[in-house]
């Protein structure tokens, strides 16, 4: 048996778990900022757990996808990682600063439309657990990728 650092393969299990330890890295930031219950008013409730269940929930989708697209990349640090960051960045400019506050005009405040695409400083906390998130998903699932061969 060889061993080759050009791709290797993941299971789609490998991404929902890494989305998962991305999220509970980002989800304790966002705990510790008070954030998670306007999380929950995506689907109109109002608490810190719901919130942080949905997360997790977006999270496990959202490592789905970066386990989907790491596929052709090597299974080394330096790539992952930066894929790792640059998925996180992609997140924070497409939810936090586009889905979250449409959504969030739609089921919670109106007023939240006014946020689309602003950059404030609550925007630069976000971006920063989302690079985090990105981070912490490209190193479980290179852990992960170390322990299926």
């Amino acid at each position: 048996m060889t061993t080759s650092t050009t791709a290797a393969r993941s299971t789609p299990r490998d991404g929902v778990l890494s989305g998962l330890a991305g999220g509970l890295v980002f989800g304790l930031l966002m705990a510790g900022m008070g954030a998670l219950p306007m999380v929950g008013m995506l689907i109109a409730v109002d608490n810190a757990l719901v919130g942080f269940v949905l997360h997790m929930a977006i999270s496990a989708v959202a490592g789905a996808g970066f386990g989907a697209l790491a596929q052709r990349l090597p299974d080394q640090v330096v790539p992952l990682y930066a894929a790792g960051v640059l998925y996180g960045v992609l997140w924070w400019a497409a939810g936090a600063l586009l889905i979250m506050p449409l959504w969030l005009s739609a089921t919670a405040d109106p007023a939240m439309a006014d946020l689309v695409l602003v950059v404030g400083d609550a925007q630069w906390v976000s971006l920063f657990g989302h690079v985090f998130f990105g981070l912490a998903t490209a190193a479980t699932l290179l852990a992960l990728r170390g322990h299926a061969r």
